[in-house]
């Protein structure tokens, strides 16, 4: 909303009786998360239909044993919390946070060391400052295994990493494995070519249209089942807590799903 261009006009002081002051809007724990709030933007209708039908076709070779599918994504984490939109318009009572969320200033300092730090060793335990943490998973369609990675920051080089580390686990199959992601630079980065290529004919990645990832991938739903384990209102001295946290949480998932995928029922092989 733009305001007006009138000038100020001072106005006689109010001598009335005094009103009793409103108390300051505080926060709740429920009212906070460690995602950066983003708008969504609405897909095309065409663009959504013809992907899912394309999903639709992968699903069918995955259900006749014929492909591995697996859709993947990545997520961020905040070692703070972070208000939700829309927890000022409440009116009730609300609890203060017991730690300030840093300036956008410090965010940079310490996400640059975080980032120097990690380049130079690759080693957490050489990581001793840092905001962020982020999360590759990638879930095998008909299943409830996800498999993940936790890397300080998200690049080209780490997704690479990361398709190396699924074909160790799928590469001795004998089947093509597809992977679905969302149309991001990174998924489309050129220091992927030399890795697709040398997966040639078993492993593809499979980009969905702009802005489906969230209406497509079933995956966006486990990331804010895992956010809430981790704790929303929770705030993490160092990354390193966070990071632990998070490993836990995810460990945990493999022994007992916090997260029920809805898949069609895969018919036996006869």
């Amino acid at each position: 909303m733009e305001l007006s261009r009138t000038r100020y006009r001072p106005h006689p002081p109010n001598w009335g009786p005094a009103q009793p002051r409103e108390r300051p809007c505080r926060l709740k724990k429920k009212d906070v998360s460690y995602s950066r709030p983003t708008g969504r933007l609405a897909p095309d209708p065409a663009e959504l239909a013809y992907a899912s039908l394309e999903l639709a076709a992968l699903e069918y070779r995955a259900r006749r044993g014929e492909i591995i599918l697996l859709y993947e994504d990545e997520t961020i984490l905040w070692r703070f919390a972070l208000p939700r939109a829309g927890w000022w318009c409440s009116k009730t009572q609300r609890y203060r946070l017991p730690t300030r969320p840093l300036s956008p200033s410090q965010i940079k300092r310490d996400e640059s060391l975080k980032r120097q730090a990690w380049l130079h060793s690759r080693s957490w335990s050489r990581v001793t400052s840092g905001v962020l943490l982020s999360v590759i998973g990638a879930v095998q369609y008909g299943t409830l295994k996800v498999f993940y990675k936790i890397v300080p920051h998200f690049d080209a080089q780490e997704f690479r990493q990361y398709i190396h580390q699924v074909m160790a686990s799928f590469g001795k199959t004998g089947k093509e494995v597809v992977m679905v992601a969302d149309r991001s630079g990174i998924h489309r980065a050129h220091k992927l070519a030399s890795t697709l290529a040398h997966w040639h004919e078993q492993f593809r990645l499979h980009l969905l249209p702009a802005r489906c990832g969230h209406h497509l991938n079933p995956i966006e739903g486990f990331w804010r089942v895992m956010k809430a384990r981790i704790g929303a209102g929770r705030c993490f001295p160092d990354l390193h807590q966070l990071y632990q946290r998070t490993r836990r949480v995810l460990m945990a998932h493999q022994e007992r799903p916090i997260y029920a995928f809805h898949w069609r029922q895969i018919p036996p092989r006869t």
